[in-house]
C-alpha cells in the first residue's frame, strides 16, 4: 500500500464544544497518540493499551492508520467528534471494532469514562495503511 505524504485539511473545532475543548481540539489536530501508552511498535503495527479510571478522559487525538480497538474490560464512555457528533457507548469485554480511512481521511475524538468501572483497551493500528503515521512521540 502507498503512503504518500498528505496535508490533512483539519476541521474546525464543532460549535458545540466547550471553550476548554475547543482549545484542546485545536491544538490536539495531528496528535496520534490514540492511547494512555504505546506498548510496542514494529514496521506492520502499533500496539496501543488505553485505561480510563472513572471520570477520567483522553483527550482528542486523530487516527489516519487502518487499526481495531478490543474492550478488555466493559464499562461506559462518551466521545465527542470532530463532525459534532457526541455518542454513549456502552462496552462489554471481548468488543471489537475495526476502522479503514482512505488517503486524506481521519477521524478526531476524545474518549470519557463515563461508567463507574475502569475501561481498558487494546488499539491495534496498521502502519502500512493509506496515511502515513502521524508522529506519537
Amino acid at each position: 500500500m502507498s503512503q504518500k505524504a498528505v496535508a490533512f485539511d483539519w476541521p474546525s473545532p464543532p460549535a458545540s464544544l466547550s471553550p476548554d475543548h475547543r482549545t484542546e481540539f485545536i491544538a490536539n489536530r495531528g496528535n496520534g497518540r490514540v492511547g494512555s501508552r504505546l506498548v510496542s511498535e514494529t514496521e506492520r503495527v502499533r500496539v496501543w493499551t488505553l485505561k480510563l479510571e472513572p471520570g477520567e478522559r483522553i483527550g482528542f487525538h486523530t487516527h489516519v492508520l487502518d487499526y481495531f480497538w478490543t474492550a478488555v474490560t466493559g464499562g461506559r464512555a462518551r466521545s465527542q467528534y470532530a463532525d459534532g457528533r457526541v455518542a454513549e457507548m456502552c462496552y462489554e469485554p471481548g468488543d471489537t471494532q475495526h476502522h479503514t480511512y482512505g488517503a486524506g481521511e481521519f477521524m478526531i475524538h476524545d474518549l470519557h469514562n463515563i461508567g463507574d468501572t475502569e475501561l481498558v483497551f487494546t488499539t491495534v493500528e496498521f502502519v502500512q495503511s493509506a496515511n502515513a503515521p502521524l508522529d506519537v512521540r
